[in-house]
């Protein structure tokens, strides 16, 4: 099959062709393609290869390969013991859930440890601020003074003369 000859090739319209010769890419809008058909990633066929291997292991299992075993089933009764524990805790808590407490007397309850009246707090209050004064006392709050004696005691000299004399 030849060539077709130029005359026989479409015509392109007059405006059409000078707007295509006049294009420019500097006119386009930049755009981000978006992938919308996401390939798998290497992780995930792995993951269904796995998976496919075990449907496949459990569809061309050979169950002849299987060892024969037999099971006992072994019924462990209670004690004589245990039953009576048991039944001795059962009637222990019927009486307990059963008990009538309005055949219970009256009782007056008494305190034996009462607190202190209002007057003793008062004194160990007092007390304790007393205390806590002599604890917490600045004494570079007092003031210096120079002591005179009024009664000096005697020297050796005068008990001396008083043993002659």
């Amino acid at each position: 099959m030849a060539a077709p000859a130029l005359k026989d090739l479409p015509k392109v319209a007059v405006d059409l062709k000078s707007q295509l010769e006049g294009f420019t890419t500097d006119k386009l809008k930049n755009t981000d393609t978006q992938e919308k058909i996401i390939l798998p990633t290497a992780e995930d066929v792995q993951q269904e290869k796995q998976h496919q291997s075990l449907l496949q292991g459990v569809e061309n299992f050979d169950p002849k390969i299987l060892k024969q075993t037999h099971t006992h089933e072994k019924i462990v009764l209670p004690t004589a013991e245990d039953v009576a524990t048991e039944k001795s805790q059962k009637n222990l808590f019927n009486t307990i859930e059963g008990f009538d407490s309005t055949k219970l007397k009256h009782a007056e309850t008494q305190e034996k440890n009462p607190l202190p009246d209002k007057d003793a707090i008062e004194q160990e209050k007092t007390k304790n601020n007393f205390i806590n004064g002599i604890e917490n006392f600045d004494s570079t709050k007092l003031k210096h003074t120079e002591t005179c004696e009024k009664n000096p005691l005697p020297t050796k000299e005068i008990i001396e003369e008083e043993k002659k004399a």
